[in-house]
């Protein structure tokens, strides 16, 4: 009996340890994805140079699977004529797409996309602005995934100035991208904190993918006191943060960079 009691009692060990030892939930890495959010400063760094090779070094070291961008110019005079996206596209070896937001010094300016994988399809979605604000977009991609999953990612840059503007930005962004098909990431420099009229209307749609007790701010890059810059997801139940950094580069541009890795989980 000694010897049967002994049995049992170790099988409930091994029973009430099995999440530790051995029913360890794995996680599929075919379904990771990780998202970069980045205001690159149309090319120009803090230092007031021009240094793409200081964005694709930092892009390449956190290996991103998506990438969305803001202040990107397009072949305009103050970046040299340099289609920026193409130019980190190649630097990075990711998939370039680029949105014109407005026209700019000779050339364009929007929101750019680094992608791991190629473009299921893709659209250019222009948001609502105050008279006097520069005009700002949404850039989406749909893409699969190496899980054959599709999903979309939304890159964006709402107002610099004014919440009326950028209230305008985030009503638009829940209207348009409400009714998709696929689970989607938001990704972009908000220019809003947490707790703003803009934020908390898009979290009435979107899951915010920062820590609510404790937001890391990511402006400015040389002094952070300010959480600009977020990804987000939705539907909620179709996503699972794994991991959340705020990269303080203090050269490669006046905002940090801001990674998060998700799981997409089964419906």
């Amino acid at each position: 009996m000694e010897r049967t009691g002994l049995k049992w009692a170790v099988a409930v060990l091994l029973l009430f340890n099995c999440g530790a030892i051995w029913c360890q939930v794995k996680t599929d890495s075919s379904r990771v994805v990780k998202v970069l959010s980045f205001n690159i400063l149309h090319g120009a760094t803090t230092k007031g140079d021009f240094n793409l090779d200081v964005l694709a070094k930092l892009i390449k070291e956190v290996d991103p699977d998506f990438v969305a961008m803001q202040e990107v110019d397009f072949r305009s005079n103050r970046s040299k004529k340099y289609d920026l996206v193409t130019e980190l596209g190649w630097r990075t070896k990711l998939a370039p797409l680029f949105a014109r937001a407005m026209y700019h010094d000779g050339g364009e300016y929007g929101e750019g996309v680094l992608s791991k994988y190629s473009f299921l399809k893709t659209r250019n979605v222009a948001l609502p602005y105050v008279a006097g604000q520069e005009p700002r977009a949404a850039l989406e991609v749909v893409a699969a995934l190496p899980s054959k999953d599709t999903i979309a990612f939304v890159g964006t840059h709402f107002a610099h100035e004014g919440n009326a503007g950028r209230e305008l930005q985030a009503e638009k962004i829940n209207e348009v991208f409400s009714p998709n098909g696929y689970p989607t990431i938001l990704a972009g420099d908000l220019n809003a904190v947490p707790g703003s009229g803009p934020i908390n209307t898009l979290e009435e749609m979107w899951t915010a993918s920062y820590d609510r007790e404790n937001p890391e701010p990511t402006f400015p890059s040389d002094d952070p006191r300010l959480k600009l810059d977020y990804v987000m997801f939705y539907p909620k139940n179709r996503w699972k943060i794994l991991g959340r950094t705020v990269i303080k580069n203090t050269i490669a541009s006046d905002h940090c960079a801001y990674l998060v890795t998700l799981e997409l989980l089964d419906e």
